[in-house]
Parts: structure tokens; C-alpha cells; sequence
């Protein structure tokens, strides 16, 4: 009976009180400390540069060289041995006038930086999710633990009062043993759910990297609402919006891309090209000279054989083209799917919480109940105790229908490709600080 002080100073001492937070609170402070999704923003930065390196095979490519040699040269001519000195610079510069394969490789990476913006998208709503995930876990067990309080304080009630009676001989004492097991078995039960508060406000403490302090707690939603639509609607926008489909049709397109550009491996290739350079103490038999050369033109590259190279790398590409194809279909499918099922959670959730609502209200009837009975004599305390168990089991449950109905929201949103920090924000508006909650 003495853990629960120990127990509560330590998640005190481990969550320093702060100001309330709610769920956009704690979505900013993660996305700002989170490794998972800072590594998300870094392939993303890295992801926009595919388009600036494909685009350099468009571009003009210059090249600045020099050199500085020593020369001996023993000869069979009359005076052609001789030790010098050289030294040389050129400058040159290709641009490419037909290159079917880079402007094929551009489009393919104008395409990847799509993907890299959509990867991004799909590490933030991911994130959503994980923040309202730990945020409503630790909501629970703190709810858990509340519950379990007011489980003992009634237990103890019971416990003193079938003592009493015992005392004066109205009851046995397997009354007084009964309340006494309740309470223990209550004890255990706190104990677990304080360790479980501890580990959950560490999970959240990993996603926004300090004590999470005192969160804003959940009051009773005016209304819950049901999932607009039929859910065959929601599957239908699921296809064409889900961020992970888009990715891969995306992807199909870049894998299409890459048939065309493997074949233009076949294709000619014309540049234009220029270049300048000067040498100086060249060599000629006895003479030294310096030379200024300037050049300007086109050149044309025809591939004949590769050794069958290229023909190889076309056909690997209509593999990975229907390896593609096949992706977006699992891609669809799987979304569709996500769809559904948060569809039908939101509206099970919905139900769900409404027949808990009225559980709570039945359970206190048949507490009140119980206590006049118990007055009369009809009923016993262990009566009691079972009615005040099933009202605080209704309660806790109640509580746990709407975080899992509000998650199921979220969800559903993620799956059609709509998730948003603004989405947070409208479930603030059912938190309030724990002071003020209901």
C-alpha cells in the first residue's frame, strides 16, 4: 500500500509539471526532434537534386586542362637528342545536340523529385499517427489509473463498512475477506498501470525529446460523428489519392521512362564541340616551337554492337515495367483496403461509443439500485462492490472507444491521402487541461 507514493514521485520526478500541451503541441515538438522523420527530410532535400543532375546531361560540359613535363629524348637523327622543358593548356566544351537517353533520364528525374515530395507527405502523416498514438496511450493509462483510485476508494468504503457490521454481528467475515482480496487484487492493478503510464510517457518523451509535462485531457465530445459517405465512396477516393498508390503509379512512369531510355541506347548521338589549346617548346627534330590550335565542330557517335549490352538492358527494363505495373495494383488494393477497414472502425467506433454511454448510465441505475437494496437487506456489500466494479469498467471502457474512435479517424484520413497537421488541430478542440476537464 505504500508503492503507489513511491511510484507516483518517480513519474513526477521522470515528467516535470509544464504547461498543458495538446496533440498540435506535441506534433510540433516532434517534427522538430524526431530522428525518424528528420532522416524523412533529409532524403527529401536529397531527392530535389535528381532533377539538377539529370539536367547537367542537357547542359554544355567544359573542361580546363594544363601540363608542365620535362622531356629527354634519345634519337637515331644528327641532333635530335635533347633535353627541354614543355608545358601546355586546353580548354575544350561539349553540347549535346541529340542525346535521346538524357532528356529521357530528365523526365525520369523531374518524376523521382514527385516521389521525394510524396515520401515526404507520407513520413509526416506517419507521424501524425504516431504522435496521436503515444498522445491518447498516455491519456488512457492516466485514465486507468484514475479509475483504479476511485475502484479502491470504494472498495475501502466497503471494506470499513463490512468490518463494522462483522464487528456487531450483521455479517460474516468472508464479507470483510472479500472486500479486503478487491482491494489487494486493485493494488496490483495500480501498480502495473503506473508502470505502463512510466513506459508510454518515455515512448512519448522519444518522439518530442523532453518530458511531455501535463497533457490536456479529453471531455466529453458534443458529437461523435459517423464516416460521411458509404464506404465504398471512401475506398474509391483511397485509390486515387492514398499517398503510397500515387507513389507507385509514379514509379510506373519512371519504369516506362526507363524502357525508352535503354532503347535509345541504339540510337545516335550528335554533340557539339570546341575546343582551344597551346602548347609551348614542342619538339621537332632540332627545332622547338610553341602552337595555338583552335577548334570548332560536330561529332557523330553511331552504336554498332555492345556485345549484346544494350539489348539486354531493354529487356531487364520491360521486366521491372511489369514489376511496376503489378506494384501499383498491390499499392491500390492495399489502400482500398486501409479505407475500409478505418471506414468501418470510425462507424463501429461511433456505435461503439454511444452503447458505452448508455452502459454508464445503466451501471449507475443498477449501482443506486443496489445501495437502496443493500439498505433494505436484499442486497449484500459484495453486491455493491460488483455494481461499482461494472460502472467504472463501463467508464474505462467508454474512455478507451473514443481515443480508438478519434485514432480510426485519423486513419482514415491517412488512407485517402488527406491527413494533415490541421486534423490535430480539430481534435484540440475537445482538449482541455486536465483542471477544467471533464
Amino acid at each position: 500500500m505504500q508503492l503507489k507514493p513511491l511510484f507516483l514521485a518517480l513519474t513526477l520526478a521522470l515528467a516535470p509539471l509544464a504547461h498543458a500541451t495538446n496533440l498540435s503541441d506535441v506534433f510540433h515538438d516532434a517534427q522538430a526532434y524526431d530522428a525518424q522523420y528528420a532522416a524523412a527530410r533529409a532524403a527529401h532535400q536529397a531527392g530535389q537534386e535528381k532533377a539538377v543532375q539529370s539536367r547537367a546531361g542537357l547542359l554544355p560540359n567544359v573542361n580546363l586542362g594544363g601540363n608542365v613535363r620535362y622531356n629527354n629524348i634519345d634519337s637515331s637523327l644528327p641532333g635530335g637528342d635533347g633535353d627541354f622543358d614543355s608545358n601546355g593548356l586546353s580548354l575544350s566544351a561539349t553540347q549535346p545536340l541529340f542525346r535521346k537517353q538524357n532528356w529521357v533520364q530528365y523526365a525520369q528525374a523531374k518524376k523521382q523529385v514527385k516521389i521525394a515530395d510524396m515520401q515526404f507527405k507520407v513520413a509526416e502523416q506517419d507521424l501524425i499517427l504516431r504522435v496521436a498514438q503515444a498522445y491518447f496511450d498516455v491519456l488512457q493509462s492516466q485514465d486507468n489509473i484514475a479509475f483504479i483510485d476511485a475502484q479502491k476508494a470504494a472498495i475501502t468504503e466497503q471494506l470499513a463498512s463490512a468490518k463494522r457490521n462483522f464487528e456487531v454481528g450483521t455479517a460474516t467475515i468472508t464479507d470483510t475477506h472479500e472486500a479486503q482480496a478487491r482491494y489487494d487484487l486493485a493494488v496490483a492493478q495500480e501498480i502495473a498501470e503506473l508502470n505502463s503510464l512510466n513506459i508510454r510517457l518515455r515512448a512519448l518523451e522519444k518522439l518530442i525529446g523532453k518530458p511531455a509535462g501535463t497533457l490536456d485531457t479529453l471531455v466529453d465530445p458534443a458529437q461523435l460523428k459517423a464516416g460521411s459517405g458509404n464506404i465504398d465512396e471512401w475506398a474509391a477516393r483511397a485509390t486515387e489519392g492514398n499517398l503510397q498508390a500515387e507513389i507507385q503509379r509514379i514509379a510506373k512512369i519512371i519504369a516506362d521512362q526507363e524502357v525508352e531510355r535503354n532503347r535509345a541506347g541504339h540510337y545516335p548521338t550528335l554533340d557539339a564541340v570546341a575546343g582551344y589549346s597551346i602548347n609551348n617548346n614542342q619538339n621537332f627534330g632540332t627545332t622547338q616551337i610553341d602552337t595555338r590550335t583552335a577548334s570548332i565542330g560536330v561529332e557523330l557517335n553511331l552504336p554498332i554492337y555492345q556485345g549484346g549490352l544494350t539489348s539486354s538492358r531493354v529487356r531487364e527494363a520491360i521486366a521491372n515495367q511489369e514489376k511496376a505495373r503489378q506494384d501499383v495494383e498491390v499499392a491500390t488494393r492495399e489502400a482500398s483496403l486501409q479505407a475500409r477497414q478505418a471506414w468501418l472502425n470510425v462507424n463501429s467506433g461511433v456505435a461503439r461509443v454511444r452503447a458505452l454511454e448508455q452502459a454508464v448510465v445503466s451501471t449507475k441505475a443498477q449501482l443506486d439500485s443496489t445501495k437502496l437494496g443493500l439498505e433494505v437487506g436484499v442486497r449484500t456489500n459484495l453486491d455493491v462492490l460488483d455494481a461499482e466494479q461494472q460502472v467504472l469498467s463501463a467508464r474505462r471502457d467508454l474512455a478507451g472507444a473514443r481515443y480508438a474512435y478519434l485514432l480510426s479517424g485519423l486513419s482514415l484520413k491517412a488512407a485517402v491521402g488527406s491527413l494533415s497537421p490541421a486534423d490535430l488541430a480539430e481534435i484540440d478542440q475537445y482538449l482541455r487541461p486536465p483542471a477544467v476537464a471533464k
